[in-house]
């Protein structure tokens, strides 16, 4: 992780916060229920999560209060089309991008001085039982402004109507009400600081509650099907009797026959080992069996010739792993009958 963090493959486009941009954060955090964090410099990605605020919280998915509740945080324009490097879903940064195509404009407008919490309601207050992934369909995605700035224009608003019905122009109190709240909040009559709650459909996706569940669905496939990483909450989920779809653990082997049989996968050996992806990832492999070389590994790895010298000094073990495609195929072509397994 260090390796690609120093070469800037990871967390390289997070965007630096200090000063007024800390308190915001620190007021969406106190709005979200989550304790403020006491940092003066940290950063943040697409979604607003912080490495450094995880790290001082040491937890992760510190922008969570709970699995069912996933909460984001928008204090400047920049996090636009930003990764979201520790999603809890596979479709976090989809709902960030609809966020910024939506109200992108009010976000430039709103963030000059104030910041946005977001939360994405699907629904479920707490998750209880596995089945209640099956309720995802539509997340709600709704906003919150700090310092309840959308509350304030509406104050402003009624107290400049006040002001410009019958003689109230020389009521000094309402004036000085009117001075304390543009002191205090600015000019908001021109100001667009309403955000609609936005719709957004799920389908397929994977989620880290439950320990990992993949949840494949869709007019594609004939029956949903659940996926389970964890053991213990397949074996809660299979308890249930009222589900009509298909059930596994990532583990078993009838998953993948489900999976071809639903045409979700289907892989074309013959032509994926012509691509330079898979060039690319067979020299990956054969590097890390690579030791006490004569040679830089660059050059290995750049020279046709020196490659397949090193190649044929492997072990059979590792040339199986290194070159087990091309291995199999040969093997298919003079029977049809060849498996895997048999390699």
């Amino acid at each position: 992780m260090q390796k690609l963090k120093a070469a800037n493959l990871y967390l390289s486009e997070l965007i630096p916060i200090s000063g007024k941009l800390v308190e915001r954060y620190n007021l969406c955090l106190e709005k979200l229920g989550i304790k403020p964090t006491k940092l003066t410099e940290f950063s943040i990605d697409g979604i607003g999560w912080s490495p450094e605020v995880a790290e001082e919280k040491k937890q992760l998915n510190y922008l969570s209060n709970g699995e069912a509740n996933q909460h984001g945080i928008i204090i400047s324009p920049l996090q636009k089309g930003k990764p979201v490097y520790t999603p809890f879903h596979t479709f976090d940064r989809e709902m960030m991008k609809e966020v910024f195509k939506t109200h992108g404009s009010k976000i430039n407008d709103i963030t000059r001085d104030c910041a946005i919490c977001v939360d994405f309601d699907q629904g479920i207050d707490v998750f209880i039982e596995p089945m209640d992934i099956l309720r995802y369909d539509t997340v709600t995605i709704k906003f919150d402004l700090i310092n309840n700035l959308d509350e304030k224009q509406k104050e402003q608003l009624q107290l400049i109507e006040k002001f410009n019905s019958d003689n109230n122009f020389i009521d000094e109190q309402l004036h000085g009400e009117l001075l304390e709240s543009a002191k205090k909040y600015g000019d908001l009559r021109n100001r667009d600081l309403l955000l609609e709650p936005i719709k957004f459909s799920t389908d397929s996706f994977y989620t880290k509650a439950f320990g990992g569940v993949y949840l494949l669905r869709g007019e594609d496939f004939i029956s949903d099907i659940l996926v389970f990483e964890d053991d213990t909450w397949y074996k809660e989920a299979i308890k249930n009797t009222i589900y009509e779809g298909y059930m596994f653990h990532i583990s078993q082997p009838e998953l993948m026959d489900k999976l071809r049989s639903h045409d979700i996968i289907e892989a074309h050996l013959s032509v994926e080992v012509t691509t330079p992806r898979y060039q690319r990832i067979k020299k990956a492999l054969f590097a890390r069996f690579l030791e006490n070389t004569e040679h830089p590994i660059k050059a290995i790895l750049d020279d046709t010739m020196l490659f397949k010298s090193y190649l044929n000094k492997l072990d059979v073990a590792h040339l199986k792993k290194v070159n087990g495609l091309e291995m199999y195929l040969e093997r298919l072509e003079r029977s049809n009958e060849y498996k895997v397994e048999d390699l």
